[in-house]
């Protein structure tokens, strides 16, 4: 198939949606695939320019959210490709302005379309002074999913919950994970004498973009209470993003290892011992894989990819998503065992090596050549 990817965010921007969306189009490729991306032109995409099939659109920056873009509407451009150049199926991962176009354009060209549900927008509001408008912004996202053919959705509950708010057709496609590149084996010892645990000291992490709807008070809650528990307890922040600097000042006590991609990324994930996972505001969660395949035990709440891959007890702790004191007393108490987290991260890491990137793209394949099908009957 020929297969078109709408998206506002791609590589060299680092998230969880850019990352998925890069990974689909990877192994869709090596499936023997033609995908075509359209995404805004990125000023420093450095090597990374596109490939020839790429449609490169005008975009803007987000407010608050330094290095990421959203495409503008491009109806015309688009029209105009896809008559040259049909695609036989869209997939489009962003409710964007460009997102928008692209699903309009599809709709009147006959072009099956599924989209993607990846972030949760109406639940970022709060942490921004804006949870009035959440059901404003629930009522824009089912317009949108509600035109595709299709909404695919990472877990069970979430389609249930999307269901619920009147989403049509939601389809469960789980994510996969790169076992090679997330690997016990990448543990650095040099990296965490870097850190001053050295070996048997006690490294604690949090991975991912450092912004307030990730939840991290309560991260910092957590560590301030295995630090009194457990002396010489070191925390890393390994990512970017709006409240690093005001963290970085108040927590110089801390590391912040900044953005890391590919091996580094790796071999930062493994060389931690325990992964502190506070957020509520995930439609999955891509690094709690992460954190499994790199043999890390990992604390989250019971939501989104904890709930459907990680085992309380078995791979780390979940608890319930109104019960921060849980959160604080199961990180304290996974952090003064080590026998225990080590049992944790081999069997975590056991339980995500099927869960591979190439079948999650074969998934979406399978379901957009269905649309195809549909559409022809």
């Amino acid at each position: 198939m020929r297969i078109a990817v709408i998206t506002e965010t791609y590589p060299p921007e680092i998230n969880g949606v850019a990352l998925t969306v890069r990974g689909f189009v990877e192994h869709l490729e090596r499936l023997g695939h033609a995908v075509d991306v359209v995404r805004p032109r990125q000023p420093d995409a450095g090597g990374m320019p596109g490939s020839d099939g790429d449609i490169l659109v005008a975009g803007a920056g987000i407010p608050r959210y330094p290095g990421l873009r959203f495409g503008l509407p491009s109806a015309r451009r688009l029209r105009a490709s896809w008559r040259q150049r049909r695609p036989d199926a869209a997939y489009i991962a962003t409710e964007g302005p460009l997102g928008w176009s692209a699903l309009g354009v599809a709709r009147a060209l006959g072009i099956p379309v599924a989209t993607g549900f990846h972030t949760r927008f109406d639940d970022y509001l709060a942490y921004y002074g804006a949870g009035l408008l959440a059901p404003a912004v629930t009522a824009w996202l089912r317009g949108f999913h509600n035109r595709a053919q299709a909404t695919v959705v990472p877990t069970r509950e979430l389609r249930d919950d999307l269901v619920a708010r009147g989403f049509h057709d939601v389809r469960v496609l789980s994510r996969g994970v790169d076992t090679c590149l997330f690997d016990p084996a990448r543990r650095d010892d040099d990296l965490r004498t870097a850190w001053s645990v050295g070996r048997e000291g006690l490294a604690v992490g949090h991975v991912g973009r450092i912004a307030p709807e990730k939840n991290l008070g309560l991260a910092l809650r957590a560590f301030d209470a295995i630090a009194a528990a457990v002396p010489g307890a070191r925390m890393v922040w390994i990512g970017d993003g709006p409240a690093r600097a005001r963290l970085e000042r108040d927590h110089c006590g801390h590391v912040f290892a900044g953005q890391r991609c590919g091996e580094d990324l790796g071999r930062h994930f493994a060389s931690l011992d325990l992964f502190l996972f506070p957020s509520l505001t995930e439609t999955f969660g891509n690094v709690t894989l992460e954190a499994m395949a790199s043999g890390v035990p990992t604390l989250a709440f019971d939501y989104g990819a904890a709930r459907e891959h990680l085992v309380d007890g078995a791979h780390g702790r979940t608890v319930d998503k109104t019960d921060a004191a849980a959160f604080v007393n199961a990180a304290v108490a996974l952090a003064g065992d080590t026998a225990t987290r080590k049992r944790m991260g081999l069997a975590a890491r056991s339980a995500v090596v099927g869960l591979t990137r190439e079948s999650a793209a074969h998934a979406l394949a399978h379901l957009l050549d269905g649309l195809r099908g549909r559409s022809a009957a």
